[in-house]
């Protein structure tokens, strides 16, 4: 009896609406839920994607009256809906209160007002998912759960925080990056540290290592233009380059820590699982201290922060902050003093 009412409460979610501020993210966990309604094979005859700025809603209440074709379902898709719901309310009420048996409705809306007809009949004929960026302690769980739940893998919880200091908190990128581990690690039960390390961070960590050996090395020019091919080669970089960085400085701000306490630079590397040009790694710790490693760090998080309130750009403030590395203006390498005004050598 149980089992026959969960039957009839999901044959009622004929209608889903899903709403949130930011696109990616929508876009994200409207694909999940197709994902959850059709298989891959049912696509082509049991998915309509409708433009709302070109369609009325009569087509739309039209195709979702067709009966499928080889699928049990049909699924009308209306992306960017918040015109289209506005316009066509009447209309819109009237289908909520008899919807089609076959056919679903999926919209997306950047806002859902509870006070409406629509949204007090919704919870009866289907289901609002609403969409909202998690806080940054929130990702790992989120990532773990979607890694789970999409391609049934285990993600470690420092495979998590690694994806997500290499790659920053933006949840429909790091949903398509454990996308792409999820194939990496192919018949692997979990994804590992190592996997994100090898498919994400390899290129992005050794070309920010690039540029701070270059800095570390005196050659301002080249370090940015090793920087400006970090953003012309990889299209994430706007989105990665900050975390990139930080990831080095904070290894680096742990490493010199745990010489201060006389661990062994091997013993150093094994700890922080630092791989590649080890004997550059060290060469750059010799030539800084916890302060200005504190303080870059300090710099980084600002500039992250300015990127995501539009106040700069990713490109002008990262090399902005090379070229005050090198002068040693807040921040220095190389025995250049705080607050030096002198050109880079």
């Amino acid at each position: 009896m149980v089992e026959s009412n969960r039957r009839q409460e999901k044959k009622r979610e004929l209608i889903f609406v899903i709403t949130g501020r930011e696109e990616a993210s929508v876009n994200a966990e409207c694909q999940r839920l197709l994902d959850e309604l059709l298989e891959p094979q049912e696509r082509t005859t049991g998915l309509s994607s409708v433009d709302p700025a070109s369609t009325g809603a009569c087509d739309v209440l039209d195709e979702l009256r067709t009966l499928p074709f080889l699928t049990e379902k049909r699924v009308v898709l209306v992306k960017d809906a918040d015109d289209f719901v506005s316009k066509n309310r009447s209309l819109l009420e009237k289908y909520f209160d008899n919807p089609c048996p076959t056919g679903i409705l999926v919209l997306t809306v950047s806002s859902w007002d509870s006070r409406t007809k629509l949204a007090k009949r919704l919870p009866s004929v289907g289901r609002l998912i609403n969409v909202t960026e998690p806080k940054r302690g929130e990702l790992p769980h989120r990532l773990i759960k979607y890694a789970g739940d999409a391609h049934d893998k285990a993600l470690s919880k420092d495979a998590a925080e690694l994806l997500i200091e290499l790659t920053g908190d933006g949840l429909a990128m790091l949903y398509g990056e454990i996308d792409k581990l999820a194939l990496f690690a192919h018949t692997e039960k979990a994804i590992t540290s190592r996997h994100v390390e090898l498919l994400i961070g390899h290129n992005r960590l050794f070309n920010a290592f690039a540029v701070i050996d270059a800095v570390v090395a005196g050659d301002v020019a080249e370090a940015i233009n090793r920087l400006r091919s970090m953003f012309a080669e990889d299209k994430s970089a706007e989105y990665t380059v900050v975390g990139a960085f930080a990831f080095h400085f904070r290894r680096m701000f742990n490493a010199k820590a745990l010489l201060a306490k006389g661990i062994r630079p091997d013993e150093v590397a094994n700890r922080l699982r630092i791989w590649g040009n080890k004997d550059g790694f060290f060469l750059h710790l010799h030539k800084v201290t916890l302060e200005q490693l504190g303080a870059n760090l300090q710099q980084l998080a600002a500039i992250d922060f300015q990127i995501k309130t539009g106040q700069t750009k990713p490109q002008v403030a990262m090399e902005q902050l090379v070229l005050k590395l090198a002068a040693g203006a807040g921040v220095c390498y190389g025995g250049v003093k705080d607050g030096s005004t002198g050109s880079p050598h």
